[in-house]
């Protein structure tokens, strides 16, 4: 796994036709990446929110408690899981006029090893400042944009021009996916902020 992480951020594009050579299956790269890189912001923004506390700016923290943050970030981990099978569902559905009719298995693959930048991203969280993870946020996502714009046409057979526009509209019901995922958590996270 860490191989692969660390091959993504040096060198995106050998590192992708790598991991679609070794036709992984779900459950394993759920089991060796998924899992795992999906843990880092929660596993951050537990110990962010809980010992350190929100900054809001203007100097103000605001800390969850423990029960509370962790209720919270059990359901944030069950919506990363969900939302990487929610993208590679939308892959597989975008990608079924194209002739090569990619798997759903390839598409789920795919969508895992994506979403890296954005559970790298994650690490910030240990120091829960709003603006800041705003800022990290968005660098990942730009770099899990810059994947997906590398990857989509070798990694699920498509021609590289219709691969920018599958890429275009990927990566907006990407955004989307994302807008939702952060909405949620932020309603949790204010939530359990509120009952402090």
């Amino acid at each position: 796994m860490i191989n692969h992480v660390w091959g993504l951020m040096s060198r995106p594009g050998p590192e992708l036709q790598l991991i679609h050579r070794e036709h992984e299956s779900v459950s394993h790269v759920y089991s060796h990446h998924v899992l795992l890189m999906a843990a880092i912001p929660v596993v951050c923004s537990f110990i962010g929110t809980t010992q350190i506390g929100w900054d809001f700016g203007g100097g103000q923290t605001q800390k969850i408690g423990v029960m509370m943050a962790a209720t919270i970030a059990v359901t944030f981990y069950l919506l990363m899981l969900c939302a990487v099978a929610l993208m590679g569902r939308i892959i597989y559905s975008m990608a079924r006029r194209y002739e090569s009719r990619p798997s759903l298995n390839n598409c789920i693959v795919f969508a895992g090893y994506v979403a890296t930048p954005m559970f790298l991203s994650g690490i910030v969280a240990l120091y829960p400042m709003v603006w800041l993870c705003l800022f990290v946020g968005l660098i990942g996502l730009c770099y899990s944009g810059y994947l997906l714009y590398l990857g989509i046409p070798n990694f699920l057979d498509i021609d590289h021009r219709e691969g920018f526009l599958f890429s275009s509209s990927t990566l907006a019901m990407g955004v989307l996916v994302l807008e939702l995922l952060l909405a949620l958590t932020v309603i949790m996270w204010g939530y359990g902020s509120t009952l402090l």
